[in-house]
């Protein structure tokens, strides 16, 4: 506290003040023994120009400045009306804890983004985007990911100083930048290493689009697995951390590490899923020589893609290497049957040669079936052997346990084959009924498996589709290409069912083509 005259001299000084300004004593001018901020507002609070409280009172409005290091608010209070008490308050320790709590407010707005951005997406290339992109913005001007691939490959996503990511497949060795290769092994984390930018090879420092001046490498730790390496570029920052740069760039690293190793984790799983998922999807129907095949497949649930149910289309089988035809229905649906359905499919393709004799055939898969340890399981399929003759198409038929085949003729007749036998999979001997049909040009053999008729649904939501309302909609369809004819079966299948549960649902059309000269129709 001091007190000053109208002259601007120093009347009397407490002891804090005396501490505070050294030569702040009695008679001393305040220009001499105080700042030149605190001269300059008791000079306005004569003139007028400062408010100053009324005796007893303290102005609201105070001038600041520094001192000795810190920031003082100056209160004056006129004592008398020549004579003006000065009040100084340290608030440097206020304006302190201020500026940590709005630098505080910034990291922590930051890292909330920051984990929305890498969390939000199990993509590999975006989370190696990000984390380039936001270590750039925040914890220097330009960054690259490094990314270990296989046989000495690196993926290298860089963000240079406009904040653009790009991203190239290199061979690096991670010994010519000293520290990378301790943060590739991911664990045990390493602290961040500052590396002099003359000991980096090129490729690292032309992300900073310029002169850099300090390089940093840091590890980003995965989940029990290398996540990849962090380098970051400053152009004019010196080296090393800033207080909040120490406590928040290791939780940087470590969240980024571990949205990149699961979204790599997620990648590799998706490649291994869809390498064997392609042997179990319906393969297309591929064209055959004198008939025309179509097919359709549609799984019980939305989200997956393939299930209990399957077709296949051999073009040569037997030693007659004629076509053959198979549509089958696992008990079950889901993962589970779609697993069996690879079973019984790849032991169907190893017994082609045997397709001749169709109960061999089925007799072979039932020991199959049967010597699996896992719980009884059991299909349902028909063979289809195909034999041109002439302008027509013999079809011969055996079905074990499966919905009879139906004949689709030119006067829109619907005949049902009565070939019948046993469940695969269930009995020691198994029995099935062979049957022979002849197809005359634009005629069509359709298989169905039981998704098509135990379709449930219609007005009140509780009835089968049947295999009356079937027959009665085939009617209408003689002489359609076998394109047309599987795609309509299949819509009224699901028509019916409108938006409830249903099994998986396979259709094979095989239809005789009009080209009466016995080559396949255009």
């Amino acid at each position: 506290m001091l007190a000053v005259d109208s002259a601007g001299v120093i009347e009397r000084a407490n002891t804090a003040a005396r501490l505070l300004l050294p030569g702040a004593d009695a008679g001393v001018p305040l220009e001499r023994a105080a700042p030149e901020w605190l001269a300059r507002a008791h000079r306005g609070a004569l003139a007028g120009q400062e408010r100053v409280a009324p005796e007893g009172g303290r102005e609201s409005g105070a001038a600041r400045g520094a001192v000795g290091g810190s920031v003082f608010e100056a209160h004056p209070v006129r004592a008398e009306p020549d004579r003006v008490m000065w009040l100084l308050i340290d608030v440097g320790g206020e304006e302190r804890a201020v500026e940590a709590l709005r630098a505080e407010r910034e990291w922590t707005v930051f890292m909330v983004e920051a984990s929305m951005e890498l969390l939000s997406s199990l993509n590999l290339g975006r989370c190696l985007e990000a984390t380039a992109r936001l270590a750039a913005r925040r914890f220097a001007d330009a960054a690259l990911v490094v990314l270990p691939l296989a046989l000495r490959r690196h993926a290298v996503v860089s963000c240079d100083v406009r904040g653009r990511p790009a991203r190239e497949d290199v061979s690096i060795d991670p010994r010519t930048v000293p520290g990378l290769t301790e943060a590739l092994r991911g664990f045990p984390p390493v602290p961040a290493r500052w590396v002099d930018p003359a000991e980096v090879p090129r490729w690292v420092l032309r992300a900073g689009a310029g002169e850099v001046a300090a390089v940093a490498v840091a590890a980003l730790p995965g989940h029990g697995m290398p996540a990849g390496a962090l380098i970051l570029l400053r152009r004019t920052r010196p080296a090393g951390f800033s207080d909040g740069e120490q406590v928040f760039a290791p939780l940087f690293t470590a969240w980024a590490g571990a949205a990149i190793s699961a979204a790599r984790l997620y990648a590799e799983q998706a490649a291994i899923t869809e390498t064997l998922m392609a042997d179990l999807l319906p393969p297309s129907a591929p064209r055959l020589e004198g008939v025309e095949v179509a097919a359709r497949y549609r799984p019980a649930e939305a989200s997956e893609r393939v299930g209990g149910d399957f077709y296949d289309v051999h073009p040569a089988a037997g030693a007659g290497r004629r076509p053959l035809v198979v549509l089958g229905d696992v008990s079950g649906k889901g993962l589970e049957a779609a697993v069996l359905t690879g079973k019984i499919r790849n032991t169907l393709r190893a017994l082609v040669p045997l397709a001749d004799d169709h109960q061999r055939v089925l007799e072979l898969l039932n020991g199959v079936l049967l010597s699996q340890e896992e719980p009884a399981r059991f299909v349902t399929l028909v063979l289809a052997s195909i034999e041109r003759r002439g302008a027509r198409v013999l079809v011969r038929l055996t079905s074990a346990g499966h919905p009879p085949p139906l004949i689709v003729r030119n006067d829109g007749r619907v005949d049902t084959v009565r070939a019948g036998g046993t469940l695969i999979g269930l009995l020691e001997d198994v029995t099935g009924v062979t049957e022979s049909v002849l197809l005359e040009p634009g005629e069509t053999c359709l298989l169905y498996s039981d998704g098509i008729i135990e379709a449930r649904g219609g007005p009140l939501g509780d009835e089968f589709f049947g295999e009356e309302r079937l027959r009665e909609q085939l009617r209408q369809c003689a002489g359609m290409p076998p394109e047309a004819l599987a795609e309509r079966v299949q819509m009224l299948a699901s028509q019916w069912v409108g938006g409830g549960e249903h099994d998986d649902m396979a259709v094979v059309a095989i239809t005789a083509p009009r080209d009466a000269t016995g080559r396949d129709s255009p």
